[in-house]
């Protein structure tokens, strides 16, 4: 395609940008040349007080698919003075952190009354007529940019936001009008696609979860063993009679603050479970002299560890790399005697079954406890070794089916964010659809080029 050059000066913030010298028919100029940016808030009797009128918190736009999701409506005599306004088709950006870098912001569209009024922490944009809304709306959308208006942030910790000026003085490339339109279409199109493909992948993922939950309820009841094992589940052992010891993790009266240390015996919580497997965190771990007044907490290679706060069923076995880190308080170890294979009993932990006794059982009102006592009494199958070995080789192998497919899907994610900034550095760039000249010519027509629309515009505003 053919490329003119724009003799204006790039913002060193946007030295990453692509696309800014657009094809034949294209302009570079600034957001502060085709929008009016904070326009003023209606007059006072641009309604009756009482008429309702759109009200938008920062909330109620969903950073995810760039819309606005869950507005209310509230009289306009109650909002006019303490809330930004703005009106049908203008872009509302959103200019604090976290939030503008989440990609809070969208086109307003069918407010009531045509008007709307939302937190002060939006930037408004509205058209002056060289822009559509929408082809704004995406090109603030891109990664690329929020990075660049990070970087120009100002403020305090916490309370940072994208100032006014930075905005005015971003540069972007304008195609012809209808050029635009389709550009939109087209990237709406294509993001339309993506967007539907996350949402099957997301549906995979939950698919994934009933899986696994369906492989350890077929674990406890003996159905993952292969036929000719006997499984009698109406054979069941109260636990305190298949462990070797059930202990509840040190009181916080026995760690102080100065117990602590960076780098030394982790200590072991529920948080520290991810997927059935221990990871540590190097920021709470205890001291070599404080682990040898702890001795009876120490955790043994094949012990279970067990979450008793929080979410119920949480737990992992002990590896030889964990053996002599310390339970921690929110937490509780079992040690498997001679008829219980430890990778065995963390799938019954883990099971539905285990599951729903251990919330009926668990005790507290502010924050629900398990303790000794919960899991003494707690019955569980106990089939011969051999049984056990079988129904844990089934589910590690289906397990690793799941995450196989899990890793899949990741890929795939990680695909589609590559794709869907792809989409959008290309409509930028002018190959997305064909241009305005390209078509003129085709067509053996004449077209109005971005830079005689915008020279149109300021001769008008002037």
């Amino acid at each position: 395609m053919n490329k003119v050059a724009a003799k204006t000066i790039r913002h060193d913030s946007q030295k990453d940008f692509d696309g800014l010298d657009g094809p034949e028919g294209w302009v570079t100029t600034t957001i502060g040349d085709i929008v009016g940016l904070n326009p003023p808030k209606p007059p006072q009797d641009a309604l009756p007080p009482n008429a309702p009128v759109t009200f938008v918190p920062m909330p109620a736009v969903d950073a995810y698919y760039g819309k606005i999701a869950a507005p209310n409506e509230r009289p306009f005599g109650a909002v006019r003075k303490g809330y930004t306004a703005f009106r049908e088709d203008d872009v509302i950006f959103a200019k604090i952190t976290p939030c503008m870098e989440n990609g809070k912001s969208a086109v307003a569209r069918t407010l009531t009354n045509g008007l709307g009024f939302g937190s002060t922490e939006f930037h408004v944009l509205r058209s002056n007529g060289a822009v559509v809304p929408d082809y704004l709306f995406h090109y603030l959308r891109q990664e690329s940019f929020r990075r660049a208006a990070e970087a120009e942030m100002t403020g305090s910790v916490g309370q940072k936001r994208v100032p006014a000026n930075f905005l005015k003085n971003v540069r972007l490339p304008l195609p012809p009008l209808s050029e635009q339109k389709r550009i939109v279409l087209k990237v709406e199109e294509l993001l339309a696609r993506v967007n539907a493909a996350r949402e099957r992948l997301a549906k995979v993922k939950e698919i994934l979860k009933h899986f696994r939950q369906s492989v350890l309820a077929a674990a406890y009841s003996g159905k993952l063993k292969i036929q000719k094992m006997q499984f009698d589940d109406n054979t069941k052992k109260k636990l305190k009679d298949v462990v070797n010891s059930i202990q509840i993790g040190p009181f916080g009266s026995l760690l102080h603050k100065a117990d602590y240390v960076a780098s030394e015996i982790p200590a072991i919580n529920p948080t520290n479970f991810v997927d059935g497997k221990i990871k540590p965190s190097q920021k709470v771990t205890i001291s070599k002299s404080k682990k040898r007044e702890l001795e009876r907490y120490v955790l043994k290679e094949g012990d279970v560890i067990v979450g008793r706060r929080g979410q119920m069923g949480r737990c992992a076995v002990v590896t030889k790399e964990e053996d002599g880190w310390i339970c921690g308080t929110g937490a509780l170890f079992l040690r498997p005697g001679a008829e219980l294979m430890p990778h065995f009993l963390q799938m019954l932990i883990s099971s539905p079954q285990i599951v729903a006794y251990l919330e009926a059982a668990s005790v507290g009102s502010t924050m629900t406890n398990l303790n000794q006592k919960i899991f003494s009494t707690m019955e569980i199958p106990v089939p011969a070794k051999e049984v056990q070995d079988q129904i844990v080789r089934n589910g590690h192998a289906l397990f690793r089916t799941s995450e196989e497919i899990e890793t899949r899907c990741r890929k795939a994610e990680g695909f589609l964010e590559r794709l869907e900034k792809e989409v959008l550095v290309k409509a930028f760039r002018g190959e997305l659809v064909p241009t305005e000249a390209e078509l003129a010519k085709r067509e053996g027509r004449p077209y109005e080029p971005a830079s005689a629309l915008l020279a149109k515009i300021k001769t008008q505003r002037s």
